[in-house]
């Protein structure tokens, strides 16, 4: 029956996912009716409404499927991994070395001479990060995992700021400003088609370790004796969150509070399972991204409110919600 009830909700989240992503399609300052943005989708004419729908729409409601899906799914399967409810990929310096992977192609310029040398460079910067995370962290358990990503994320911060410090003029400086807020806006199938193959790959090996991540909720001892290689699990979840991650950051910017939200959301539904929360939890990331991106369209402020901030603002409420819920669970 459970299984059932999960199912359900899984088809639902789906359903949810679908509809968003149809509502991204219409919605902006021009909206279109269902048939009309269809025609314009199939159609392939080089009118005004066919580029809107299929040069801006479309890659901007994929990506953030692809944005929402990377981050929600790796944070839940980072909080099985360290078996801790406020473990997302920040925390262990994934998308603060995306970043600044990306803030050194800004600075340098390199962004304006080759057109993709910015989510190249973001690419980068988490591939160094995770392995430079795996090899502090090398036989010294989760503990130094958590340690090594903290010292990481830090130090990465450190040197964003330093760039922002001493920026070369204050172009370069909006310019890694308002990349650091992220944004789904003016992106195009080149990013689609550049952060995809790393999204399924890291996914991949995330789904491939929810057995182990099953086992590891009975703690370190009892998964081993069972027959799961801590050591080996470590990396697995590590090198899939960065891939995930490192992709749709690269491309995206630093959109934060998804993959620490998701992963909450979904985990009474899913029975409280690691493996279950995992395809859920991708789900509510995709649902909570496209919702917040078809947000920033239709918000009346002139400018475009750059997504960044109101997965913040929208976020950073979740943890009082946490606290109220914990206070009322004490007896």
């Amino acid at each position: 029956m459970k299984a059932d009830r999960y199912q359900v909700w899984l088809t639902a989240l789906t359903a949810l996912v679908l509809l968003l992503g149809a509502l991204s399609l219409l919605a902006g300052k021009i909206w279109f009716s269902p048939g009309d943005a269809w025609r314009a989708l199939v159609s392939g004419a080089p009118d005004l409404g066919g580029v809107i729908v299929r040069e801006l729409r479309a890659p901007r409601a994929v990506l953030a499927i692809l944005v929402g899906g990377a981050l929600g799914l790796s944070g839940a399967a980072l909080q099985g991994l360290l078996r801790n409810p406020l473990a997302e990929p920040g925390l262990l310096g994934i998308s603060t070395g995306a970043s600044l992977g990306a803030v050194i192609s800004l600075y340098y310029g390199l962004s304006a001479a080759i057109p993709l040398a910015l989510p190249i460079a973001g690419l980068l910067g988490a591939a160094i990060t995770a392995l430079l995370v795996v090899a502090l962290a090398r036989s010294g358990g989760t503990i130094a995992l958590i340690l090594a990503g903290a010292a990481v994320s830090s130090f990465g911060g450190a040197l964003v700021a330093l760039a922002l410090n001493l920026a070369p003029s204050p172009w370069a400086a909006t310019e890694i400003m308002v990349w650091l807020m992220g944004s789904l806006a003016d992106r195009s199938w080149s990013h689609v088609m550049l952060a995809a193959p790393f999204v399924v790959a890291g996914a991949a090996l995330l789904f491939a370790s929810g057995r182990a991540l099953d086992a590891l909720s009975l703690g370190e001892a009892t998964a081993e004796s069972l027959g799961v290689r801590m050591a080996r699990t470590r990396l697995v979840v590590v090198a899939g969150a960065a891939l995930a991650v490192g992709a749709v950051t690269a491309v995206s910017g630093a959109i934060g509070f998804v993959g620490l939200i998701a992963g909450h959301l979904v985990r009474p539904l899913a029975g409280f399972s690691p493996s279950r929360t995992l395809p859920a939890a991708a789900l509510v990331g995709a649902a909570l991204v496209l919702a917040a991106d078809i947000g920033v369209r239709l918000l009346p402020l002139g400018p475009e409110m750059k997504l960044g901030v109101v997965t913040a603002l929208f976020g950073a409420p979740f943890f009082f919600l946490l606290i109220l819920r914990a206070r009322k669970a004490l007896p």
